[in-house]
């Protein structure tokens, strides 16, 4: 497998090694306050545990319902067995295969399940058979500990955990996957293709999509790499100021019938982006009952006396590029349905705009050369 960054690496380590410190400490601090000798201590599957929690975070393995219930679940198994009385030659290959089962059943796969079921086997022939409250104790109360403080420790580290899901669809959406994915597949479909390959316990539908967008980003990158978004940029800019009035905005949209508006301060700097759809958004939230037209010639008329300017509805999270950046790059920005123009940005001054329809034309100029060249040979 490819060499982990020595940063990620030393991360999960430190992630790890400091859960299990703090596990420990807990674990004391709760025997102590209810008065006992035993019952509340670390068990040996729990380093498994944390290496998952910590070092791949991502895995649908290492998932709060897979690690609490995985574990627990592998931990009545096994208790169970050692209750009924099975012979020890038979009991560890019963108490891991029925652990493993009731894993697969309840979705919970988690393989330290396994080991803690193994363990609690072992265990049983220096300490004598636990009962059932060896489940909650140590088992489910370390492993709850160790899953809150890896939920914490990824977030403050920049990792996503519990890993990403699908975005749910809204009221007037259909359950299309997230923009950033732009693959035209749902996240059940998504899932269907993981299942096929027997790869579902190995990274979720979600994470699964953003690895196809990058892979699908690189492939334009490489296809366009000689080919610059100052190859394609608009350079003539119709552009306001942040204190122009939305008056005079709607009249530049329908003189000059764009979708896309930069707002520029005197220096050149960019400010911000209005589109057509921002206005409308606009005028919708002023409705109040009326009518959309009469919102929108409300929301124009407090443009004309003054009341609303550009400012007021720009959008500054901007997505970027440089002149120099190749085209491929565009192809991530533009193809969902959240961006509308990437603004070109040299020195700090805006100095062109890419929209859709021009990297639409670069792809139909593409395909044209491509089916000319194939023609030829």
């Amino acid at each position: 497998m490819a060499s982990p960054r020595p940063a990620e690496a030393l991360r999960a380590a430190i992630g790890a090694g400091l859960a299990l410190i703090l596990c420990g400490l807990l674990l004391i601090a709760a025997q102590d306050a209810v008065g006992t000798g035993g019952g509340f201590l670390l068990i040996a599957p729990l380093g498994a545990t944390a290496f998952l929690l910590f070092a791949v975070p991502n895995s649908p393995l290492a998932q709060p319902w897979s690690a609490i219930i995985g574990n627990t679940v592998s931990a009545v198994v096994a208790v169970t067995v050692l209750q009924i009385g099975v012979p020890p030659v038979l009991a560890a290959g019963l108490a891991v295969g029925g652990a493993m089962a009731a894993m697969a059943l309840l979705r919970a796969l988690h393989p330290p399940g396994a080991a803690v079921a193994l363990a609690t086997i072992l265990g049983a022939s220096m300490d004598g058979v636990p009962g059932y409250d060896f489940v909650f104790a140590p088992v489910l109360l370390d492993t709850v500990a160790l899953v809150l403080m890896a939920v914490v420790y990824n977030r403050v580290t920049g990792r996503h955990y519990p890993f990403r899901q699908p975005a749910e669809a809204g009221p007037h959406q259909t359950a299309d996957p997230a923009p950033e994915r732009r693959l035209g597949l749902t996240p059940g479909e998504l899932s269907d293709v993981l299942a096929r390959f027997n790869m579902s316990a190995n990274i979720g539908a979600e994470d699964f999509g953003r690895v196809l967008a990058a892979a699908e980003a690189e492939a334009a990158r490489r296809h366009f790499d000689d080919l610059t978004c100052a190859a394609v940029m608009s350079r003539d800019l119709v552009t306001v100021t942040p204190d122009a009035r939305l008056r005079l905005v709607a009249d530049l949209f329908q003189r000059h019938d764009f979708k896309t508006l930069p707002v520029v301060t005197a220096d050149g700097r960019l400010a911000g982006i209005i589109t057509q759809n921002d206005l409308i958004q606009r005028a919708r939230r002023a409705a109040l009952g009326a009518s959309f037209a009469d919102s929108l010639g409300r929301v124009l008329g407090a443009a004309r006396s003054g009341g609303l300017r550009a400012r007021d509805i720009m959008r500054q999270d901007l997505p970027i590029v440089a002149p120099g950046d190749g085209v491929g790059v565009l192809v991530q920005l533009l193809a969902d349905g959240g961006v509308q123009a990437a603004p070109v940005i040299e020195a700090d001054r805006l100095v062109g705009i890419v929209t859709r329809s021009d990297l639409i034309a670069v792809l139909a100029r593409q395909t044209l050369l491509a089916t000319a060249i194939a023609r030829a040979a």
